[in-house]
């Protein structure tokens, strides 16, 4: 009787099938993945790099980030430079652009000009770090050098913020939480004002707290993206009973 019932065979198979839904979120988690990877790639090459800076010691709240990228020993803008593992920070620069990029790239549900916006910013960000990676900067290039440095940081800087505000107002088509969401467009908005800020002090030449100043305007794009990675792996979807399509948990 079983083999001549058409719905026998087919029916489970059917319902064994995944929901459009259910695909795209398995192909966000390596988007995820390499999200997270490159914010933690970053924090552990600054650390690592400042750690071994102990004559005099480094600074996280006086000394610039880049610092930590000159093998030195060199003084510039008003700063002394001596990073015994400068190699560190500066791979920590180029596989962070290199992981956020692929990350980036690997995003699904943006659609049109939302897409290529967050390509074309991403690219930034990624050329910011190769350019950060090898061309290891004092911030005082020769005259009538370009300084490629700065315009990487630059780049990583302003093409971060405001791509984490983008995402965090297209949460629903990347996958990423409300709250995860609401968190990037926050840290994006303060990130960019913590440039307008860094900016205004670097000119100043006063090196008030400059270090401190210049993470401000880095760190919400790491811990942004690292919230961003991290809520985009822990989706999960829910099989209806009914064989309906997948929806995602809030």
């Amino acid at each position: 009787m079983t083999e001549n019932d058409p719905t026998s065979s087919s029916e489970p198979k059917e319902r064994a099938r995944p929901a459009p839904e259910a695909n795209q979120l398995v192909q966000r988690r390596p988007a995820g993945a390499a999200l997270v990877a490159g914010a933690v790639i970053f924090f552990l090459a600054e650390f690592i790099a400042a750690a071994a800076w102990t004559d005099p010691p480094y600074s996280y709240t006086h000394h610039y980030i880049s610092n930590l990228g000159v093998r030195g020993p060199l003084e510039a803008l008003g700063q002394f430079m001596i990073s015994p593992l400068a190699w560190v920070m500066n791979t920590g620069f180029f596989l962070f652009g290199i992981m956020f990029f692929i990350g980036v790239a690997a995003l699904k549900g943006l659609r049109s000009w939302r897409r290529w916006a967050a390509l074309i910013l991403g690219a930034l960000v990624a050329l910011g770090g190769v350019l950060l990676a090898f061309n290891p900067g004092s911030g005082e290039p020769p005259d009538g050098a370009v300084d490629y440095h700065g315009l990487g940081a630059f780049a990583s800087i302003v093409g971060g913020n405001v791509l984490a505000i983008l995402l965090g107002r297209q949460r629903q088509q990347v996958g990423v939480t409300p709250k995860a969401g609401r968190a990037m467009v926050v840290l994006g908005v303060f990130g960019l004002a913590s440039m307008v800020a860094f900016l205004a002090v670097a000119s100043s030449g006063a090196n008030v707290l400059i270090g401190l100043v210049e993470r401000c305007a880095v760190y919400p794009i790491l811990v942004g993206f690292l919230c961003a990675g991290a809520s985009i792996w822990n989706r999960r979807t829910v099989a209806r009973s009914s064989g309906e399509d997948e929806t995602p948990r809030p």
